[in-house]
């Protein structure tokens, strides 16, 4: 997968990215709304990708692409995850390249791109409602919400925002 934007790339992952995928887990947002999308080291980072790269070949499992500004500064990910209903989406900007608008630029073309691929009408959007940056993200790429409550997240109940978007 190679997708370009003006300002993105979102291609695979390889083990030379395991550095800086450990670097932009370790900030305060994704400790505090996806802790089990933390890399304490490297060898972590690098173990997980070893991962993902087995469910591009597999198919079996999350499919999770690294986003990179135009000179390969990889800044984040973007994803597509198997659920009970169908798929969700997931998404994470390291915290010195938030607030330029990064996250839905990708999210976008990801889904212009994998919705198709997957034969996929309807994909979800899923996260805490104290997440206002998730919920930027999700609101502006055309997502609609569809339940606000109490849930299961991370394997604690909290109060979730479940959206859906669906494509004609």
């Amino acid at each position: 997968m190679r997708i370009e934007t003006e300002r993105l790339i979102i291609t695979k992952f390889d083990l030379s990215m395991a550095e800086s995928v450990h670097k932009n887990s370790l900030d305060e947002d994704n400790r505090r709304f996806v802790p089990d999308e933390v890399f304490e080291t490297i060898e972590d980072a690098k173990e997980t990708i070893e991962f993902l790269m087995g469910v591009y070949e597999s198919g079996d499992g999350p499919l999770v692409y690294p986003v990179l500004l135009m000179d390969e500064t990889n800044i984040g990910y973007v994803q597509l995850v198997p659920i009970e209903e169908g798929y969700e989406v997931g998404y994470h900007i390291g915290k010195e390249y938030t607030g330029n608008g990064y996250a839905t630029e990708a999210l976008g073309a990801f889904l212009q791109d994998i919705m198709p691929k997957k034969n996929l009408d309807t994909v979800y959007g899923i996260c805490v409602s104290e997440n206002l940056a998730s919920v930027k993200v999700l609101e502006k790429s055309g997502f609609q919400k569809v339940y606000e409550g109490m849930g299961q997240y991370q394997g604690e109940s909290r109060k979730i925002l479940k959206y859906v978007l669906k494509k004609a």
